[in-house]
């Protein structure tokens, strides 16, 4: 699906249904306004906006594409440590001009090429509302005016506040446990709504090692859906038998 077309009250919330159609950022689409829309009198005449949406070249790549990406040679440790420091400047100038005289620091990700700039003080608590909207904004910003910057590093930069993004990881590791206890539950394949690069990492992470369950991305863009896929029945038919003790559960009546 290349495009897609949408409705809402205003101009901005079609735009915003038919990115999260396709699953794509706004600068990963092209939009074109079918009507804006009119309020009518008394509810009588009023008519929605409406908007089309076509991914541009390069942003409905598919997962074979994406893995050849993931497996590109990531950036060198000086590109990683230059993209933090970056990172932390422009950060920290932007919660200045908010008002917000907070420190930045530094810290390592899970993986090499991942930096999680922590912001510091008693101005954490106003940015993490409404399951973290603010610090996912200021993470999409930073990131793009350093990889504008320095062109494509490679670097994956994430923003927390307060211990936001230990609470996050946690709270994505019990979804996970508890939809893929469902799906097995079921024996019905669960999809997970769209996820960022990293909270998909945290959910496939919690149950790659559940040999009843696979899980698969679908859509493009940054953010994409997570299927998780009961595999028990086929694994007992093609595959070696379970060992004792981890036989599939039985299907609820």
């Amino acid at each position: 699906m290349d495009h897609v077309e949408a409705e809402g009250d205003t101009i901005d919330e079609a735009i915003a249904n038919a990115l999260k159609i396709l699953g794509v950022e706004r600068d990963l689409a092209t939009i074109d306004i079918l009507s804006e829309g009119r309020k009518g009198v008394l509810g009588i005449g009023a008519r929605k906006a409406r908007v089309r949406a076509l991914l541009r070249s390069g942003a409905g790549d598919d997962e074979e594409t994406a893995r050849e990406r993931a497996a590109a040679p990531s950036a060198t440790p000086e590109e990683v440590a230059e993209a933090a420091e970056r990172g932390r400047q422009v950060l920290a100038e932007i919660l200045r001009l908010m008002g917000l005289e907070a420190a930045v620091a530094i810290k390592r990700g899970d993986f090499p090429e991942e930096v999680i700039l922590a912001i510091e003080g008693d101005y954490g608590g106003l940015l993490i509302d409404r399951g973290g909207q603010a610090l996912e904004a200021l993470q999409y910003l930073v990131t793009r005016i350093v990889s504008g910057a320095r062109g494509r590093t490679g670097v994956q930069i994430e923003i927390d506040a307060e211990g936001y993004r230990e609470r996050r990881r946690k709270g994505l590791e019990d979804m996970a446990l508890r939809l893929g206890e469902k799906a097995k539950r079921q024996r019905k394949t669960v999809t997970v709504d769209p996820l960022s690069v990293a909270d998909r990492r945290v959910v496939e992470a919690a149950l790659e090692d559940d040999p009843w369950l696979t899980t698969k991305s679908i859509g493009s863009g940054a953010y994409r859906r997570l299927l998780i896929i009961p595999e028990g029945d086929r694994k007992k038919k093609d595959g070696p038998k379970p060992p004792a003790g981890r036989q599939p559960p039985k299907e609820e009546k």
